[in-house]
């Protein structure tokens, strides 16, 4: 808890709070969706954006990086970009024609990315679950 508390000396809860769900909620997650995508308890990380804890300095790192911002944009030591950051220039070049789509075309785009990740995301799960037996 000391690193956390270190990284926030002298910032305000609830602006971190505020900014954690305006990250969210920038990139369309639900608070279980995002709680799911760095393994923690949904109950855990409502408690992060209402300001009544703070996430762990490891969590912190995993939420920097499924919400694509530094770790000083995470906690408010400078400004959120409001650039989505794609490091795989085949696929940023897609998310700039897809964000060309009219809307319908964007939602079944969403669904089709989300399926995969979700996918993913469940083999990551059972794997470590298959590693703990």
């Amino acid at each position: 808890m000391a690193a956390i508390d270190f990284l926030m000396t002298g910032l305000d809860m609830s602006a971190f709070s505020e900014r954690l769900k305006a990250l969210r909620e920038a990139r369309g997650l639900t608070q279980t969706r995002l709680a799911e995508m760095i393994d923690v308890q949904p109950r855990a990380y409502n408690r992060w954006e209402r300001g009544h804890i703070s996430p762990q300095l490891e969590t912190l790192l995993k939420l920097a990086e499924v919400l694509q911002v530094s770790l000083d944009e995470l906690v408010g030591r400078v400004e959120t970009s409001k650039d989505v950051k794609i490091r795989n220039a085949e696929l940023h070049e897609l998310w700039q024609q897809a964000d060309a789509l009219p809307d319908e075309e964007q939602r079944a785009l969403i669904m089709v990315i989300d399926s995969f990740v979700t996918k993913v995301n469940v083999e990551k799960a059972v794997k470590k679950s298959v590693r703990q037996r």
